[in-house]
């Protein structure tokens, strides 16, 4: 299989290595672009097939396509603030991972998060945010409170926790998802992404 074909059948390693391989581009500056010109535009017109989901935080320091050196049809792209889940998100996935036959769902949390903060403060002082922030913040609970001695030291335990928990409410509340993984049609990975530094990290992971 060609890399730069990814709307042919990829394995969930297959994939994972392909966003691997373009981070590292990101890193080091070497970055190709591809799949960014009027060709590449015409000819996915009539379909998609990208060989990643990409569920990650609404933050924009994480625009998906750049950070791992991608371009038009490659990623499967849902965002919401801390990667929290609902019923949107959860669809939006298995349509990906059913219908476009997407062979692995990547969580990409990362430092700094804003909401994971919120939340933390929630824990530590009592301060809630108003509106449907608080909503946000409720999602994330479980992981900070899970963690909350190392988090109050360090708020990477956190958004660690919170990419592991992300990871395993995927396999367990989507049944599609469970089914594609348990025929090894899918794969499932955790990653948290350094602002800084641009890279990224394996957390955990099923089937791949």
């Amino acid at each position: 299989m060609q890399e730069s074909d990814p709307r042919r059948s990829a394995t969930p390693a297959t994939a994972l290595r392909w966003l691997l391989e373009g981070n590292e581009r990101f890193i080091s500056g070497n970055r190709i672009h591809p799949h960014q010109d009027a060709d590449r535009r015409t000819a996915l017109a009539p379909a998609q097939r990208p060989f990643a989901v990409l569920f990650g935080c609404s933050d924009s320091r994480l625009a998906a396509e750049i950070i791992f050196d991608r371009g038009l049809g490659d990623l499967f792209v849902v965002r919401t603030a801390a990667h929290v889940v609902g019923p949107e998100v959860l669809g939006s996935i298995e349509y990906a991972v059913a219908t476009l036959e997407t062979p692995l769902i990547a969580v990409l949390g990362h430092d700094s998060c804003g909401a994971i903060a919120a939340t933390l403060d929630a824990v530590q002082h009592g301060i809630t945010p108003s509106g449907f922030m608080r909503d946000v913040v409720e999602r994330v609970m479980l992981s900070v409170l899970a963690v909350r001695d190392e988090a109050t030291a360090d708020s990477e335990a956190a958004v660690m926790e919170h990419v592991r928990y992300t990871v395993e409410l995927l396999v367990q509340r989507s049944a599609v998802i469970a089914e594609r993984l348990a025929d090894g049609r899918c794969g499932v990975i955790g990653l948290t992404y350094r602002l800084a530094e641009g890279s990224v990290r394996r957390i955990n992971g099923h089937g791949v």
